[in-house]
């Protein structure tokens, strides 16, 4: 996997009907087509609900971006065809493709999230939802440091390469190999800088009092009422169709001959 995958978790401010959304409605969103996807293991109910995806990817301009996750996960989907095709004897292939698209569909929802939601706006909706401040702020503080580790690991990428190390071998064994002179120092430059952070918070007396005032707030609009009462919506009718699935049409249940 190439380390692009992790762009589908930075935030990108924008002006879009997707980014002016309420964090708890994305969130709700991305919850919802998780739960889709892991509701069917057929490659029909399971391409369509991939296609129901592309309009909220080209109504958040996120195209760019979320063809980039995608593509670096080809290692992952490469593998995944392998060891189904040789370890399952039924449909091995099809049930393979059908793995693919429910991964795409939950990396694609949670990236929709990932990408249009602000830090401190996530921050605010999950103590909303009357989580604790603590356990909101470590959400958020580790939402921010996704765009951080994956510039870091760049970094030391270049500098092995620049050591004569060479990192872009191709083959499965040489992306394995490669794999410890960069998981080695991002580990330690990642426990340095959880120090960094933990002394910081403790310099501020972080935690000394359980009552906070927040200078922004956030609200729920009729715009993310109606998205929310279609994402329900959506939610009853697959769970209504996953059980009535055995009267369903033929074509419902069809896989790759192979």
């Amino acid at each position: 996997m190439s380390l692009e995958f992790l762009n589908a978790f930075k935030f990108l401010r924008k002006d879009t009907i997707i980014h002016r959304l309420d964090p708890r409605v994305k969130l709700i969103f991305a919850i919802v087509y998780t739960i889709n996807a892991l509701m069917f293991t057929e490659m029909i109910p399971l391409f369509l609900i991939f296609l129901s995806l592309i309009p909220f990817i080209l109504l958040g301009k996120l195209v760019k971006q979320w063809i980039k996750s995608i593509r670096s996960l080809a290692f992952l989907f490469i593998f995944i065809i392998v060891i189904n095709t040789l370890f399952i004897t039924n449909n091995g292939f099809s049930f393979s493709i059908a793995m693919i698209i429910r991964i795409s569909i939950m990396i694609s929802a949670f990236s929709i999230f990932f990408l249009t939601v602000d830090p401190n706006d996530l921050a605010l909706s999950l103590i909303s939802m009357k989580i604790p401040y603590e356990f909101a702020f470590s959400f958020s503080l580790a939402f921010r440091f996704v765009p951080t580790i994956a510039n870091e690991a760049q970094n030391i990428i270049d500098s092995q390469q620049s050591r004569g190390y060479e990192m872009q071998k191709k083959g499965i064994i040489n992306q394995i190999k490669n794999l410890f002179p960069l998981l080695v120092p991002l580990i330690i430059s990642s426990i340095k800088r959880a120090f960094n952070v933990a002394e910081a918070l403790e310099s501020r007396a972080f935690g000394s009092k359980k009552e906070r005032t927040f200078y922004f707030s956030i609200h729920y609009t009729k715009t993310d009422w109606i998205f929310t009462f279609i994402l329900c919506f959506i939610l009853l009718g697959l769970i209504f169709i996953r059980f009535q699935i055995i009267i369903m049409p033929e074509w419902f249940k069809w896989s790759l001959p192979l």
